[in-house]
């Protein structure tokens, strides 16, 4: 098939399609990881957005079976029940793959979601195009036929824009879902990873997953042990809902942790503030300093977000981790009560599991909440 994909520079990139013949608009990124194109696609973090993978060989090992479950229930390959990316840009496709458990070919498995993708991009030249300037709108159309780049050009601009787009709403589970046994962990879900609630349930826990516009006092009823505020896409301040939770959570004195948007989320509830990163962190590579240890964590990342450094000071919060390449805020402590914040992932899926500690810090808090 035909494809293209136009930037709001005006910039058009021609390749070759496949998956599913549409046309789509959102927010062009790049992801620099070198595996885990499953996990990544079905991050609920990259929900409007049109996804550029910077390792040239995409698809090699195909896609599982999708309904292959844990014993708790919940999805064993798949970060959600669907592909969140609006668009996937690679260099190159894979169009045989081999795998003990391959169910369907990447190409097939765009196509089954109705998501469209474009081969044959030097995506080299793109991602120092997004580094350099930052990250722009885009439109992506793949088609049986010719396709006219100005029309794109002319629809482009009329597109909705990323930075306004509600996203978490799209995104977060409608009902109160639970896995695993045990003392109850309030998941509130603003594009939650199948993978923390996979972590929580490891720990013993039982995971409550709601909605993110849930109100305290059904959280409170769960009588909860910890809350865990998830990632999720786009900006934190369009969850005004959850924000407010999670204040209410802080003066209730329970243990939570907040992931990605969800440190972002806490940050806002404790006087901090927020901006949105120029071209964002997206990979499995990336190193973070734990300022009181002196130790540097490889990380798994996927935000476009960030808590501000200088709003760190009249907050509720001290330095807890910093990105060891653009010193950006990275994680977060409560100076007086039982709340932790990371950017990066602890749940990897894909990525490092370098940080799982970061949930027995959870575990250690909901054990004995009074900080020390």
């Amino acid at each position: 098939m035909f494809a293209a994909l136009v930037l709001d520079d005006g910039v058009v990139l021609e390749g070759e399609g496949f998956g599913y013949p549409k046309t789509v608009f959102g927010e062009a990124v790049f992801n620099t990881g070198m595996v885990g194109y499953i996990e990544t696609l079905t991050d609920p973090s990259y929900k409007g957005q049109i996804l550029s993978i910077t390792y040239p060989l995409v698809g090699n090992y195909g896609v599982p079976d999708p309904a292959v479950t844990d014993d708790s229930g919940i999805p064993l390959n798949f970060e959600s029940d669907s592909i969140q990316v609006r668009g996937l840009v690679i260099h190159e496709l894979t169009k045989v793959a081999s795998h003990w458990n391959l169910s369907m070919t990447l190409d097939e498995w765009l196509y089954k979601n109705n998501i469209p993708g474009i081969s044959g991009i030097d995506t080299r030249h793109l991602t120092k195009s997004l580094r350099e300037d930052g990250v722009r709108m885009a439109a992506l159309k793949v088609s049986e036929h010719p396709i006219d780049t100005d029309i794109l050009k002319e629809q482009l601009p009329d597109a909705p824009q990323y930075n306004s787009e509600h996203l978490v709403d799209d995104v977060s589970t409608r009902k109160h879902l639970t896995f695993g046994s045990g003392r109850n962990v309030v998941v509130v879900d603003t594009g939650a990873k199948n993978a923390i609630l996979r972590h929580v349930v490891n720990l013993g826990y039982r995971a409550v997953k709601v909605p993110y516009n849930t109100k305290v006092s059904d959280i409170l009823s769960y009588d909860p042990a910890g809350v865990i505020i998830s990632n999720g896409p786009g900006d934190p301040i369009h969850c005004p809902d959850t924000i407010h939770a999670a204040r209410k959570i802080l003066d209730e004195d329970i243990p939570m942790l907040g992931i990605c948007l969800g440190a972002q989320i806490i940050s806002l509830a404790g006087n901090a503030k927020t901006y949105k990163l120029k071209y964002g962190h997206r990979g499995q590579n990336k190193s973070c300093l734990d300022v009181s240890t002196g130790q540097v964590h490889v990380t798994s990342q996927n935000h476009g977000y960030a808590i501000s450094p200088e709003s760190l000071a009249d907050s509720e919060f001290d330095l807890w981790f910093t990105n060891t390449d653009d010193g950006t805020v990275e994680g977060i402590r409560h100076k007086t009560r039982p709340c932790i914040a990371v950017q990066f992932h602890p749940e990897a899926s894909p990525g490092p599991y370098d940080c799982e500690f970061i949930f027995k810090e959870l575990q250690s808090m909901m054990e004995d909440p009074r900080p020390a």
